[in-house]
């Protein structure tokens, strides 16, 4: 019998519970620290959302940015990140993730193996260019550089582990978890009971929990099952739920963001917000089906652009024409292929597909095209690019718009050493946690790419602080 009374299976320095953006990184950050570490996946195969994700990570102040003649800063991020999160957010993490954002990027690539498409993109809500994407458009190319770098530290990610208790000793310290051993999704009973001591830390990044109706619909009750969602549908809230048993404090859980640039023809993430996202937000326009008129600025951050589409009750119409596929470098074969996208020879043909008022959207093109002819949209205030040319290029091509629960930014508490906090506002002792488990980083709403570079940030520090832990 050992500790606690528990005859525990084994025992390792850092357990590190997800295999995501943030555990690797965590369990990366540990091992180079000198630790004996686990990391547990409670699917089949690691990635959980990191994988299925654009592949996009924010940073500020970089050497591309340079090249391009970009002025950009850390403050300036860090100020752009307050204003969407409408001042909830916790400003001294929000510090952190900017003025670590450069350092994670270029780690990424110097260390890690990266490598990334040759621009850098203004995605909604940015005050300029700062978004970087992964080679192949996916948040694959950056998990399989992680856990090639796992497997030459000497560790691997033990799958089909699913967390059921955090441990604690009798002073409240995080020493160990029960996970079953052989989990066979989504049957939280399957599996074996196999107790883990941590001997110095236990590290959350089990991820959010978007895929989750029950748990989201108590912080948020529109959204229900009506409400489809980005995520893989293993993306639940047991982790965080026993996180919040052990006395850790919740923060901003019923701030859930929806991603605008979904489409109701198509399940899940989809291949649609590739060309919502790159091409019709930067270069194009978003119409009401109703009136043929644009009702937002299309490069607004998140919840602007969702909770504006919302409001107009039904699926919008989010329209680019030739030039704004080529001039975004995106292509959209797999969107047309799979029917999302549409291609039309002239406007009159897009706007009977969508039941679009012709006269009145012929009216919002031309008037759209005059604010990019003048650089400056005066309905609504969309910076217009640069490289931006009139929509008057033929063919065009349409999509219907309807935001899916795309992330969650409340989560457990966490401080810059990324320690949790307990509700005694005191750092709950061996139990560390980053990612989209965590909450205060966003605030209200997160902007676009600033996610994969929350998770490296914490992921890393946390794994640090770890490894340092006294055994």
């Amino acid at each position: 019998m050992g500790l606690n009374g528990i005859d525990w299976d084994e025992a390792v320095d850092v357990v590190v519970v997800g295999g995501g953006f943030a555990g690797l990184a965590a369990a990366i950050e540990a091992r180079n620290g000198g630790a004996l570490v686990t990391i547990l996946e409670k699917m089949k195969a690691p990635g959980g959302n990191s994988i299925i994700s654009d592949g996009g990570i924010t940073a500020a102040g970089t050497p591309l940015q340079e090249r391009d003649g970009i002025a950009d800063s850390p403050e300036l991020m860090y100020e752009d990140m307050l204003k969407a999160g409408l001042g909830l957010n916790h400003p001294d993490l929000v510090r952190i993730v900017a003025e670590s954002s450069n350092e994670v990027f270029q780690w990424t690539i110097d260390y890690l193996g990266v490598e990334y498409m040759d621009r850098v993109d203004q995605f909604g809500g940015h005050s300029v260019p700062r978004c970087y994407t992964a080679l192949n458009i996916t948040g694959a190319t950056i998990i399989k550089r992680q856990l090639a770098k796992v497997r030459e530290l000497g560790m691997d990610v033990r799958t089909q582990m699913y967390l059921q208790t955090i441990i604690r000793d009798a002073e409240g310290r995080v020493c160990g978890v029960m996970v079953r051993d052989g989990y066979n999704y989504p049957d939280a009973s399957s599996g074996v009971p196999r107790y883990i001591r941590a001997e110095k830390a236990v590290i959350l990044a089990s991820g959010g929990f978007g895929a989750d109706v029950a748990f989201r619909t108590v912080q948020d009750p529109r959204l229900t099952e009506e409400i489809d969602s980005t995520n893989k549908r293993c993306a639940t809230a047991e982790a965080l739920i026993e996180a919040l048993r052990v006395g850790a404090t919740p923060v901003h859980l019923s701030c859930i963001q929806l991603g605008p640039w979904a489409s109701p023809d198509e399940k899940g993430f989809g291949v649609g917000p590739g060309f919502s996202d790159y091409i019709v937000f930067l270069y194009g326009i978003v119409v009401d089906p109703a009136t043929g008129q644009r009702f937002v600025n299309e490069l607004g951050d998140r919840k602007i652009v969702a909770d504006a589409i919302l409001a107009v009750g039904q699926p919008c119409i989010g329209i680019a024409d030739a030039q704004a596929v080529e001039r975004s470098g995106w292509s959209i074969d797999r969107c047309l292929k799979k029917g999302v996208v549409k291609r039309f020879e002239r406007l009159e043909e897009l706007a009977s597909a969508y039941s679009l008022p012709f006269e009145a959207l012929e009216a919002t093109v031309a008037r759209y095209n005059r604010f990019v002819e003048n650089s400056a949209d005066e309905e609504f205030g969309k910076p217009i690019l640069l490289n931006a040319v009139p929509l008057s290029h033929p063919p065009y091509y349409g999509m219907r718009l309807w935001p899916k629960v795309h992330h969650t930014m409340g989560g457990v508490q966490i401080n810059t050493e990324a320690q949790v906090i307990g509700l005694d506002q005191q750092p709950i002792k061996g139990l560390y946690a980053a990612g989209e488990v965590t909450g205060g980083v966003h605030g209200a709403c997160r902007l676009g790419s600033c996610a994969i570079t929350d998770c490296l940030v914490f992921g890393r520090i946390a794994g640090r602080n770890a490894a340092a832990e006294k055994a």
